[in-house]
């Protein structure tokens, strides 16, 4: 049966700051609360496709809303065809780059277009790419935590069925961080894998060291040791240590990936749909993933990361972090440690009281 395809009749972005179910705890500071940016694009068929970006900081959602209001023209009267409009976007930022917050807009837009596009074919996103809504496997995402405190939460996240849990550390010198994954492991046992966020908080030299000393809790891996752009980097902290690396959220679009695949920079790839490119850069990079042998794994977003996860060849862990919950009318749901990727699209719909009692 021959659909026709939707075509672009509007664009609105408005900004939330939406409660956290625990504040995120990180080397570098506390974020206590989501900034979201909430896209909305409205189709001829009055068919509306949605997503939400994360803008780390309050002081990025108006510059944000007000890019993708300016961004919007470039769309108006166009299809919904993610892969022609995403060819748009490359051809108009090639000189600027698509970095940044750019990059962020783009993403998100590139995200409600493919909700519209699952929409107007009553499918999910994965479906709609040939998969099935099969649950994904999912990682229990902690920030920085007080062992002697936070034990109880942990229990929690294995009585969901969690088989993986991972901390931040770095809050701190070596011996905190023994004491603090020595806590951990000793609380949720051997049977339970146990991945470890730096946040780029190291040198080299400091992160060889430390990640040596760890290695006896039997870490799955650790994340983002030094800075995110220091491939060459994180590839000698890689080729000096007994634990595998981990890195990617930070990737910008598919050709990043490429960077540090030829850099020998990490054993995973935690792909950031909010900074690879949307859905579409999406599987542009997991195909290299997949040539790379790399297992995928998510970064935040866990309602799109679920759809993306569940068609990428080399799947291994969706981060479970729920940013957005707050204002969805409903929230996706664990389910045995994992996440079922649901439709139309991506799943997404807004709870309208919600987002007026945490819009700025």
């Amino acid at each position: 049966m021959n659909l026709p395809i939707p075509t672009i009749k509007d664009v609105t972005a408005r900004a939330v700051e939406a409660p956290l179910p625990r504040p995120i705890k990180t080397s570098v500071g506390t974020i206590p609360s989501a900034p979201l940016v909430l896209i909305d694009v409205v189709t001829d068929q009055d068919i509306v496709g949605r997503a939400y970006i994360f803008g780390y900081t309050p002081v990025t959602l108006r510059p944000l809303v007000d890019l993708i209001a300016n961004l919007r023209s470039l769309l108006l009267g166009k299809s919904v065809s993610p892969f022609e409009r995403m060819r748009d976007f490359n051809g108009t930022f090639r000189l600027l780059g698509r970095q940044g917050l750019l990059g962020m807009a783009i993403s998100g837009l590139d995200m409600a277009l493919w909700d519209a596009l699952g929409r107007a074919h009553e499918q999910s996103v994965c479906r709609l790419l040939g998969g099935d809504e099969t649950p994904v496997l999912a990682y229990d995402s902690y920030g920085v935590i007080d062992p002697r405190h936070d034990i109880a939460l942990l229990e929690n996240s294995l009585e969901q069925g969690f088989t993986a849990i991972k901390i931040k550390i770095g809050n701190g010198d070596l011996r905190k961080d023994v004491e603090t994954v020595s806590a951990v492991r000793e609380a949720i046992g051997a049977d339970t894998r146990l991945m470890v966020d730096y946040n780029q908080s190291l040198t080299v030299p400091e992160a060889v060291r430390r990640i040596n000393r760890l290695a006896e809790y039997d870490l799955q891996w650790v994340e983002e040791p030094v800075t995110a752009e220091d491939l060459s980097g994180h590839a000698a902290v890689r080729a000096r240590c007994k634990v595998a690396i981990q890195t990617g959220e930070n990737w910008w679009f598919p050709e990043d990936i490429a960077r540090a695949i030829a850099a020998g920079a990490s054993d995973f790839a935690m792909l950031d749909i909010m900074k690879i490119g949307g859905v579409t850069g999406w599987l542009r990079a997991a195909g290299q993933a997949e040539g790379a042998s790399l297992p995928v794994s998510s970064h935040l977003f866990i309602e799109a990361s679920a759809q993306v996860l569940a068609v990428t060849p080399s799947a291994h862990y969706l981060e479970y972090l729920d940013v957005a919950g707050a204002i969805l009318s409903e929230p996706l749901k664990v389910e045995h440690g994992k996440l079922r990727p649901r439709g139309p699209g991506l799943g997404l719909d807004w709870d309208a009281r919600a987002v007026n009692r945490y819009a700025l």
